[in-house]
């Protein structure tokens, strides 16, 4: 049954997204969650106000911000995952099975970014060609957090791929795992954990401890999709114009050496299939943020090789779709 619906959604996404106009009217599942987490990170890590050097009162042990931070991650999942199975067994009491299937592919199709990632990232490579450097980096900002006006053209090109690679994992194959594992209450538990760690798991002073347990939750759910997404960008380099032995090098001998222990998957894998290098040392907020190459290709991307990259993307999703019908078929069978 989770296979159908997984199936049912991936469809739904991909040919409607999640309309803007329904955005604005409701925002979507993402920010509701953000809203919890805003809370809860108020209400649980306020500021820190120190008093005098030789008074310890005001300030909180690391222990103590940790244990809060764990408090506040058991919140972030049980809440939304709680109030979605309660919808489903209210749903389930009330209405026909029929219609109960078509709200949950509805809502799975939310949990989804697939559409959303490929026009955002197109639309970079929209703005490069109308509008040269100037466009590439009005668009790549809204879809990377590194200081657009410190990227030359190579560099948004790359930034817009490292995007679209780190992404197909977190925004797309990671909820289709999970929503196939434990159905919709397992795809609203894995987009909290993810929310939470883009929003408090950062290594900042005042969310490194806080943020700890929601980082490290948002590696452990991570990883089976990560590499997922690697052997979906592997298969998709098969088709003409791409490098299966460059995507299979990179990833055994490059994904590991990223600083996330996810990310450096798909990274790796997109760079060797179209022969470039990705991540390396990069710059947010005027720090520069050392990081592993990944790949031994051309540095100086450029527009043709976005374009490569989004194929690839679409040639993925639709090896991730194949494989979920034939399982689907399998199991039917």
């Amino acid at each position: 049954m989770f296979l159908l619906l997984t199936l049912c959604a991936l469809v739904t996404e991909s040919v409607f997204g999640y309309p803007d106009a329904l955005f604005r009217l409701i925002g979507h599942p993402v920010t509701w969650i953000g809203r919890l987490i805003t809370a809860l990170d108020k209400g649980l890590n306020p500021p820190v106000v120190s008093s005098c050097a030789s008074s310890p009162r005001g300030q909180r042990s690391i222990v103590d911000i940790r244990a809060r931070g764990l408090l506040a991650l058991a919140l972030i999942i049980a809440v939304p995952t709680g109030l979605t199975i309660g919808a489903q067994a209210l749903a389930r009491a009330v209405l026909p099975m029929p219609v109960t299937f078509c709200l949950e592919i509805c809502a799975a199709s939310t949990l989804i970014a697939g559409r959303s990632l490929h026009d955002h990232v197109r639309a970079v490579l929209t703005g490069l060609r109308a509008a040269g450097l100037d466009g590439g980096r009005k668009a790549v900002a809204m879809i990377v957090g590194r200081d657009p006006e410190a990227l030359d053209l190579a560099g948004v090109v790359r930034a817009a791929t490292e995007s679209l690679a780190e992404n197909f994992s977190d925004g797309v194959v990671a909820p289709v795992f999970w929503l196939a594992v434990f159905g919709l209450p397992g795809a609203v538990a894995y987009k909290a954990i993810n929310t939470a760690d883009s929003m408090i798991g950062h290594m900042t002073p005042r969310h490194e401890a806080f943020g700890r347990a929601a980082a490290l939750c948002d590696d452990c759910v991570n990883i089976p999709a990560s590499r997922l997404t690697a052997l979906w960008l592997v298969l998709a380099s098969f088709a003409p114009g791409y490098s299966t032995r460059g995507a299979l090098r990179t990833v055994w001998r490059d994904a590991s050496h990223h600083r996330s222990p996810n990310a450096g998957w798909p990274e790796a894998a997109m760079a060797g299939a179209l022969a470039l290098r990705l991540a390396g040392p990069r710059q947010y907020g005027g720090t520069v943020i050392a990081d592993s190459w990944m790949g031994d290709g051309k540095m100086t991307a450029d527009t043709r090789d976005l374009a490569r990259a989004l194929t690839l993307y679409r040639l993925g999703c639709l090896i991730q779709g194949g494989f979920l019908l034939a399982l689907f078929c399998g199991v039917c069978s």
